[in-house]
């Protein structure tokens, strides 16, 4: 099946009939029967009598044709507007309907945002980016002003994660002591988080007049950002125990009488390289342990790729470490308004929205320019 672009625009007495089906150039093409093919199989696969044995696989192949029902129901339907769009052309010029030529004209609008974000999905081709995204957040150079700001961005990217439909949960937070977060750690669950999402990774600087100065000076803050993916329960990494340093304390905070009396909070340490995690969401040490593992393990993996690393044993701490004043993005509140990505000159004047998660435009203009976690310095 061939599909083509289609031109639309806002309604108004200019628009066309011949507008609703302008589709000048070839977009992409989907291999239908491959699909078909496929749903076969791991529907004959899903019907034998034993495919249940074994849960993970059985629900890892359910995941797979789930995958592939939705591809295929999501191609009728966009070939279903294709068709009311001839269709109404036929119509119009039989008898103009102005009223029923805006309502297809806005029914292929959704249908080329559909296209768009498709399209942009045909770009995450890492062996992660389909998977879900776990954010740490730690506050940097900045005082009380950094703390607030870590906080700030995490409430931006569970803005994001929430207006995409995806669930978000809090695996560790470390309140500061007069306000914000000195550091938390959160899951985004959501189809393609990960690829979206982990061009955010690296130094994140605010400018603004600070809330906590007296004198209203303008103060410069730093957060560090570490975007890592949900790994499968059965990616196992070889890590010997020698290279762990496993340390527990009570979590504190707004928790239960247990976790705030009993050491569920657990803090694992890599040797080699020096990265760690710590997990206290939990209610006991054991599924601290088990998380904090899970987040390990998807942290060395990142870097690992990174490094072009065949081996952990392979990956070099000395670039892991936080680099302050190598900022990636620009949030300047005063004196005047604007947040610009240092990687791909992308900017905007409406820092309002940006905080509050409108983050499509960068994560979009990154995707496309094909840049992949690399650093700035400037100062703009």
């Amino acid at each position: 099946m061939r599909w083509h672009r289609c031109s639309t625009s806002p309604i108004s007495s200019a628009t066309s009939p011949s507008s609703l089906t302008a589709w000048a150039t070839p977009r992409t093409v989907f291999d239908v029967p491959a699909l078909k093919a496929r749903q076969q199989d791991l529907e004959q696969l899903a019907s034998q009598g034993d495919f249940w044995d074994d849960q993970k696989q059985a629900q890892l192949k359910m995941r797979q044709l789930d995958e592939v029902k939705d591809q295929l129901e999501q191609l009728a339907k966009w070939q279903a507007s294709v068709f009311d769009a001839e269709a109404t052309v036929e119509l119009y010029g039989l008898e103009p309907d102005e009223e029923l030529l805006a309502e297809s004209n806005q029914s292929l609008q959704t249908l080329k945002a559909d296209l768009d974000r498709w399209e942009l999905e045909r770009l995450l081709s890492g062996p992660y980016d389909k998977e879900g995204a776990v954010i740490s957040i730690n506050a940097g150079a900045g005082g009380t002003d950094a703390q607030d700001w870590a906080l700030m961005l995490m409430r931006m990217y569970t803005r994001w994660a929430e207006d995409h439909g995806m669930k978000v949960s809090v695996d560790e937070l470390s309140e500061g002591e007069e306000a914000g977060i000195k550091s938390c750690t959160i899951e985004i669950e959501g189809r393609y988080a990960y690829g979206y999402l982990r061009n955010e990774k690296g130094t994140h600087r605010l400018v603004r007049i600070s809330p906590f100065n007296a004198n209203d000076k303008r103060q410069t803050s730093f957060a560090g950002v570490e975007v890592m993916p949900q790994i499968d329960e059965d990616v196992k990494l070889d890590i010997p125990d020698k290279d762990l340093e496993i340390t527990t304390s009570r979590s504190g905070g707004a928790g239960g009488q247990n976790v705030n009396k009993v050491e569920t909070a657990v803090r694992i340490l890599h040797i080699p390289t020096g990265l760690f995690v710590r997990c206290t969401q939990e209610r006991s040490q054991l599924q601290n342990k088990e998380k904090a593992m899970a987040l390990l393990m998807a942290k060395l993996l990142v870097i690992a790729q990174e490094q072009r690393a065949s081996e952990i044993a392979d990956i070099r701490g000395d670039i892991v470490e936080a680099a302050w004043g190598n900022q990636i993005r620009n949030y300047v509140f005063h004196p005047y308004q604007m947040v610009k990505d240092l990687r791909t000159q992308q900017e905007t004047t409406d820092v309002q929205g940006v905080m509050d998660g409108d983050l499509d435009p960068f994560i979009q203009s990154l995707l496309h320019a094909g840049v992949d976690v690399a650093g700035g310095s400037s100062d703009d």
